[in-house]
């Protein structure tokens, strides 16, 4: 029945992101991929992110599940520890039911890729006999770490520098926050320590990062599972130009002001401007907001700072910026703007790629989860910025902002940022071409699907 299924239908696939903008993002992107080459993809939403964002891509199937929250979502469950829970004891009964559903309507499901922070996915697919695989939103390198942690290899927190295999020796804080500071966040940290926990189940692993980025740890990740590299999951008219009409990602969950943003751009110099966001969810303390905030206007450079409008209250009394303050943007078209000669970011990982895939160099200021390893990488690693030191406080002040732009935005390692950034936009866009390393993992995961 199963063969004659694949004989006369396309392989039907579900793709089920965590419930966020940097895991919704990659997914939607490997959606599109997928549909181009001939499979029907089906993305999963939560009933409340369906109903307050819902996708504007007609060709992405999508169905929403409750997440135990279908009214308020993440924000009304109170802590992270509660939505957590409920999103596994609701979404494990609601994922089973889509799937019966879609069956029932001649429609069965081939294909399970589900975020690598859902693994419960995995064991209700199990139940259904469909064959899984575990998507990773993260770098490699990180993940990495995260295994070793989960392995209790590495110290949880380190008492020392961290090795693990394919990376350069790491000080304490350049690994994630959950592995140098777990405290905080202790469900949190038990989601990234815990992807491996049934992986050896799943028939693939996805990476969303490119073969070129980071060959060595791909190798040696790929000596433990089946991994497929499919990124960067850009859209591709930023890329390879191959998916029609593919110039945004289709589902945001903050409205941007992006009139306004490019009317502002179109007004500047080639390579003047600076700009700045701490991404969907960071957030910075007052005194570093205030920081901030005077190190911009003490740059003397044109700047463009997204701050979003939970963000607002903490910025300094009687600020008047030099700069566009915006609550938020098309990051993409403003990367790819030629005024815009830095970024100084957060370091998540969408932000890497988005910045590696267009050549942008960086002032990279991490905050917590993966990004002071991404912050590492950008710099050491990959070499297309610097990054802010912070003082005993863990605030990064003004003076050392300012100074960080204008080697950027001036020097000599600026250059150098910039000379790097243009390589690896090319080699991005090599591994989503045809025939590349990433559209090559991508077929032979289509090839087996229609096996």
């Amino acid at each position: 029945m199963a063969e004659q299924h694949k004989a006369t239908k396309s392989p039907h696939v579900l793709l089920f992101p965590f419930p966020s903008q940097g895991h919704i993002n990659p997914l939607i992107q490997f959606a599109k991929r997928l549909i181009s080459k001939g499979v029907k993809t089906t993305l999963i939403t939560t009933i409340y992110i369906s109903k307050t964002s819902p996708s504007s891509n007609t060709s992405i199937t999508v169905e929403p599940i409750s997440d135990g929250f279908d009214d308020g979502g993440y924000m009304s469950a109170g802590s992270d520890e509660a939505y957590l829970e409920k999103f596994q004891q609701v979404g494990s009964k609601s994922l089973a039911d889509l799937i019966r559903k879609l069956d029932s309507e001649g429609n069965p499901v081939d294909a399970i890729v589900y975020d690598s922070f859902v693994t419960w996915a995995l064991d209700v697919a199990m139940e259904f006999g469909i064959n899984s695989g575990c998507f990773f939103t993260q770098a490699c390198a990180v993940n990495n770490i995260y295994y070793h942690a989960y392995k209790g290899i590495v110290d949880v927190p380190p008492a020392a520098t961290v090795s693990v295999p394919e990376l350069p020796p790491l000080q304490p804080w350049e690994t994630p926050s959950f592995v140098h500071t777990p405290g905080p966040y202790p469900s949190w940290a038990h989601i990234v320590f815990n992807q491996f926990s049934n992986i050896h189940q799943a028939r693939w692993v996805f990476s969303n990062t490119f073969y070129k980025l980071e060959e060595e740890v791909i190798e040696w990740m790929r000596k433990m599972w089946p991994l497929m590299v499919v990124g960067p999951t850009v859209p591709s008219m930023y890329l390879d130009k191959r998916l029609e009409d593919d110039q945004d990602y289709d589902m945001s969950l903050l409205k941007s002001n992006h009139i306004e943003c490019m009317k502002w751009l179109n007004n500047k110099p080639k390579g003047s401007v600076v700009y700045v966001s701490f991404g969907s969810y960071g957030e910075l303390g007052p005194e570093q907001m205030e920081e901030v905030a005077l190190g911009l206007n003490e740059s003397g450079v044109d700047f463009l700072w997204v701050v979003r409008e939970t963000e607002k209250e903490k910025l300094p009394k009687g600020f008047v910026a030099n700069g566009l303050v915006v609550s938020w943007c098309r990051q993409l078209e403003v990367l790819a703007h030629e005024a815009v000669g830095c970024f100084v970011t957060h370091c998540g990982f969408n932000s890497t790629l988005e910045t590696i895939s267009l050549g942008v160099p960086v002032v990279a200021m991490p905050q917590w989860t993966d990004q002071p390893t991404n912050g590492k990488c950008l710099e050491e690693i990959w070499g297309v910025g610097v990054r802010v030191k912070a003082n005993e406080k863990g605030i990064v002040t003004r003076g050392n902002l300012v100074s960080c732009v204008k080697e950027i935005m001036e020097g000599e390692r600026g250059e150098v940022a910039r000379k790097n950034a243009s390589k690896w936009r090319e080699l991005a866009i090599q591994a989503v071409s045809e025939g590349g390393s990433s559209d090559k993992d991508i077929q032979e995961f289509v090839s087996q699907l229609k096996a």
